[in-house]
């Protein structure tokens, strides 16, 4: 899927693919900014597809690509586009070159098919991705048992700065405690544990939807370790 692209010169493009067999990775498209060129619509963003690439001395260069799903939807939604935009921004900085990112490649193909499902809310589909982005990064909290001692049994608070559920037993020097609705911790244990096709099946209570905001918002402030312009405009047209 492409990330992102950005003009070279007169007429080429840089693009930034993620790839299942390589990761993230750049590539240029020669000639992409002419009106005809056959690369021209294939390497915006949000381009889903297979793409044929030359691998020169110090860059990659895109021969070809066949997109099976431009996801041309959210040309026409603003608000939609740019929740693509923070997608494809927050998984740009968490992926690398030459690392296994099958996972998140996957994510992103079902997240951005969520994304133009009017049926599932786009804060829902936000803080789903947000959650399962970081655990595919290994940093996603524990939410099945008490972080400290492992019990499953005792009644338990959230707490962002320990990394998730601590159980009362544990709790003398929680000072972020949250405790959630029984509705919230299940969504995320479900959000956690699914197969990522399974991810954009549900939705949530109001109530819910607002909890997981709070705690998500809490929990990227600590370890999230970038501000995302996308985010950042996003947030000024809701």
């Amino acid at each position: 899927m492409v990330l992102s692209t950005a003009p070279v010169g007169e007429y080429d493009r840089r693009v930034v693919i993620l790839t299942k067999e390589q990761g993230k990775i750049a590539a240029f498209a020669k000639g992409a900014r002419r009106p005809n060129n056959h690369l021209a619509g294939a390497v915006n963003p949000f381009s889903f597809g297979e793409f044929t690439l030359y691998a020169g001395r110090s860059s990659y260069t895109i021969q070809s690509a066949s997109i099976t799903n431009y996801f041309a939807e959210l040309r026409e939604d603003i608000v939609g586009a740019y929740y693509g935009f923070y997608f494809l921004e927050f998984a740009g900085f968490y992926t690398e070159e030459g690392n296994d990112e099958r996972e998140m490649l996957k994510l992103l193909y079902q997240t951005m098919k969520a994304l133009v499902n009017e049926k599932i809310p786009n804060r829902l589909i936000r803080y789903i991705f947000e959650l399962r982005a970081l655990c595919i990064n290994g940093q996603g909290p524990q939410v099945f048992q008490c972080i400290s001692c492992g019990d499953q049994e005792r009644p338990a608070l959230f707490s962002v700065k320990k990394g998730g559920l601590v159980c009362s037993s544990c709790m003398q020097d929680v000072a972020d405690g949250m405790e959630l609705d029984t509705s919230t911790l299940y969504t995320l244990q479900y959000i956690e544990s699914s197969r990522i096709e399974k991810l954009y099946t549900f939705i949530v209570s109001g109530k819910v939807l607002d909890e997981l905001g709070r705690l998500m918002e809490r929990y990227l402030d600590v370890y999230a370790e970038k501000q995302f312009k996308s985010l950042e405009i996003l947030e000024t047209l809701l």
